[in-house]
């Protein structure tokens, strides 16, 4: 069948992975058969066993994107970050598989692949929007970085020998200060992250709130905190203490020096994410951490 060119998806895959290019393979035949065009990374392409329908891509920008329908993302939680670099500055909805371990991100695992290319297909799928937060780092006043996420911003101390010292502020009044490992400034959708890890609640992505999970604090108070969608998060650095760094999804880093102040505050642009099915995230948790639920009887009847 001849590619209608009306309807286009993006593929983005971990080719470092066999799984990946397995996949690939199988999405792009799939979808070419059913007479939608598929665009990739040049770059990519190559480790790619791709036929010559392919639209190939030179340069990774939000204009490569154009015309998409759908960004399909092949692989584990960093893939599907990277692809949410490419969603969120496109506008074009994710739809992730995961080939990784936990997936939180993902809508589909990698025996559902027939699935996938069906829903593409026959448009069987919805798009949600996820929170992100925008990330601001200050010196001497003055603004010197830039940044989002739509997992978690992390401040965290540069080296493993001491502390860093922070004051942590919620709407321009401060809560509290400590030494710590770090900090993680999380959307409910990073709450199953880093935020997770650190000991932070698991938060439904439907509620709009934010996190503030202390790592390792040095403190008798230093309990995560769940905020309003609309506060501001700071934490600030210290002067006279070693420099921390700022990281922004575990992807984008920068140096803080001692005196700096990072504020996060809900992001102006969501992600959106494709969904095939309509399954509860209480679900989805209980699945990802094969939690113990055996003894479930259900409501009574």
């Amino acid at each position: 069948m001849t590619p209608n060119r009306a309807r286009t998806v993006f593929l983005l895959a971990h080719t470092g992975r066999p799984a990946a290019i397995r996949s690939a393979e199988l999405v792009v035949k799939g979808l070419l058969r059913s007479g939608i065009g598929v665009r990739v990374l040049e770059y990519e392409a190559a480790d790619l066993p791709l036929p010559p329908e392919v639209g190939l891509v030179k340069e990774a920008t939000p204009q490569c994107l154009d015309g998409c329908e759908l960004l399909i993302v092949l692989g584990g939680d960093g893939t599907l970050l990277r692809g949410a670099e490419f969603a969120r500055a496109s506008g074009v909805p994710m739809l992730g598989v995961n080939l990784g371990r936990v997936g939180f991100l993902a809508e589909a695992e990698r025996d559902d692949l027939d699935k996938v290319v069906d829903r593409v297909v026959t448009k069987a799928y919805e798009v949600e929007e996820r929170m992100t937060v925008d990330v601001v780092v200050h010196q001497n006043g003055d603004i010197v970085h830039t940044d989002w996420a739509l997992n978690e911003a992390a401040v965290q101390k540069a080296g493993a020998e001491k502390l860093l010292e922070v004051v942590l502020e919620i709407d321009g009044r401060p809560v509290t200060g400590f030494g710590c490992d770090g900090i993680v400034l999380s959307t409910p959708t990073g709450s199953t992250a880093y935020a997770f890890s650190a000991g932070g609640p698991v938060v439904w992505p439907e509620v709009e709130a934010l996190l503030m999970v202390p790592i390792s604090a040095h403190a008798l108070f230093a309990k995560p905190l769940v905020t309003s969608p609309d506060s501001v998060l700071a934490v600030e650095v210290l002067p006279h203490v070693p420099p921390g760094v700022l990281w922004c999804d575990g992807r984008r880093t920068v140096e803080l020096p001692p005196g700096a102040r990072v504020e996060v505050r809900r992001g102006a642009v969501p992600v959106r994410l494709a969904r095939l099915h309509h399954a509860s995230f209480t679900d989805r948790l209980v699945a990802k951490f094969a939690l113990p639920v055996s003894g479930w009887r259900g409501a009574p009847h």
